[in-house]
């Protein structure tokens, strides 16, 4: 278990540039199955979730060349089904949460697909109904094999149907959207997820020949087509690295400027983090966080009682900033509830800010109460691990700008979704080494 040894209290200076954004590189590569000819993608993300899923495709036939950094070239021309009941293709599935979007395309291009319970970061319950409910409504037959944990699909073919999801899962949506571009007919999916993950994804199925309409909102109209072909597709900036580094920024009290962002998915984003009392100043494409030297103080509601800051599906808040806002709000003036509403267990690493000097209060498994310390009293430096990747980027943040020393062990969670992070962030000042045990 690899670990990062970090100096606290340094301000950092530069410029960072987001890497490609990790959900949305994991469904567009699932995508790749949906057609035989070359698929190109770029600004491909290179952490551990990313690669792992390069290597299961790699293993049921899917030819990947690496054309440059971040740059990867797709051809399913060969996809090996009997792979898919071997030992070694489970192994690699239920290591990856993002395995379970590959049983959309197989299904819809092969006529069945398995997958085991996938695994992921342990957050809460992540239940998978969503996905199975709505391929049995666009006609396949679903076996789960609960002695094996193996979920089974299969259908001689789909056909279009009006599907109302029991909630606006991301990978469900994207699951069913792959699943129903080469089905008989149209599928109407509503209560769509509509991140722009899910966007991104429309985009691309339509450059390879598909019809998706409504793309934007929680209603997508899929008219399947008899084949789709290939096409060239670009990932766009991470919106969560982005929202880690304007909390970096905060909380060290650093200017940093992020190049790069697409300002049309950043507005939520900004708007919460200017709720606590920062600023920001824009330049084209890129996005600076000033110091903020005097500190920031947390707007109350106008009726002067406490802001609370919650989660839920786009276009509101994600869930996966939440706790870079909780570490942000530790050292704001002020106090902010932060009401986690889709996980159960993503605000148990508050334990460890206690553990640091931050005045938290968690009130259950899913709100806690920040009270800024104003920078009156800095955190602590701890030995620490990281449960998940987003707790584990927070810790590193508020590490970073603890006074002292700091340990983080299991940083493996941070590498699943962060790139090259400790080296990217030395360019800009941080003193991070990372130990191999």
């Amino acid at each position: 278990m690899n670990s990062f040894k970090v100096e606290g209290s340094i301000k950092l200076s530069g410029d960072i540039t987001p890497q490609g954004a990790k959900n949305e590189a994991l469904q567009v590569l699932c995508a790749v199955l949906l057609t035989k000819e070359e698929v190109i993608i770029e600004n491909v993300p290179e952490i551990i979730d990313v690669l792992r899923l390069i290597d299961l495709l790699k293993y049921i036939g899917v030819e990947v060349n690496k054309l440059t950094k971040n740059k990867y070239s797709f051809k399913s021309h060969s996809i090996d089904l009997d792979k898919l009941n071997s030992d070694l293709y489970n192994d690699k599935a239920k290591g990856l949460r993002g395995s379970i979007m590959i049983i959309g395309p197989l299904l819809s291009r092969f006529g069945k697909a398995s997958i085991p319970k996938p695994g992921g970061d342990k957050i809460g319950r992540r239940r998978l109904d969503t996905h199975f409910d709505g391929f049995i409504k666009l006609g396949a037959k679903f076996n789960y094999d609960s002695q094996n944990y193996i979920y089974n699909v299969d259908a001689s073919s789909l056909k279009g149907n009006n599907i109302l999801l029991d909630q606006p899962s991301v990978t469900g949506t994207a699951n069913l959207i792959m699943a129903s571009s080469l089905a008989d007919g149209e599928t109407v999916i509503y209560n769509a997820a509509c991140e722009p993950y899910i966007q991104q994804l429309c985009i691309m199925i339509n450059n390879m020949g598909g019809k998706i309409s409504g793309i934007g909102s929680n209603l997508l109209k899929i008219s399947g087509v008899d084949s789709l072909g290939g096409c060239k597709h670009l990932i766009e900036p991470d919106i969560i690295e982005i929202g880690s580094w304007i909390g970096l920024a905060a909380l060290t009290q650093s200017e940093i400027t992020i190049k790069g962002v697409n300002f049309k998915y950043l507005e939520q984003i900004l708007n919460v983090f200017s709720k606590l009392g920062l600023s920001f100043e824009t330049s084209g494409n890129d996005l600076k966080i000033p110091a903020h030297t005097s500190g920031y103080e947390i707007q109350n509601y106008i009726d002067g009682s406490i802001l609370t800051i919650s989660d839920g599906p786009w276009p509101l808040f994600t869930p996966d900033l939440l706790s870079i806002v909780l570490v942000v709000a530790t050292q704001a003036r002020g106090s902010v509830l932060i009401h986690q509403k889709m996980f159960e267990s993503r605000l148990f690493f508050v334990d460890k800010l206690i553990d640091m000097g931050a005045k938290i209060i968690l009130c259950d498994p899913h709100r806690a109460t920040v009270i800024g310390h104003d920078f009156k009293s800095k955190l602590k430096s701890t030995t620490m691990t990281s449960p998940d990747i987003r707790a584990g980027i927070s810790l590193l943040i508020a590490a970073l700008s603890a006074k002292g020393t700091s340990i983080i062990y299991n940083i493996e969670q941070i590498d699943r979704g962060y790139e090259d992070i400790d080296l990217r962030l030395i360019n800009i000042g941080a003193k991070i080494e990372r130990i191999k045990n």
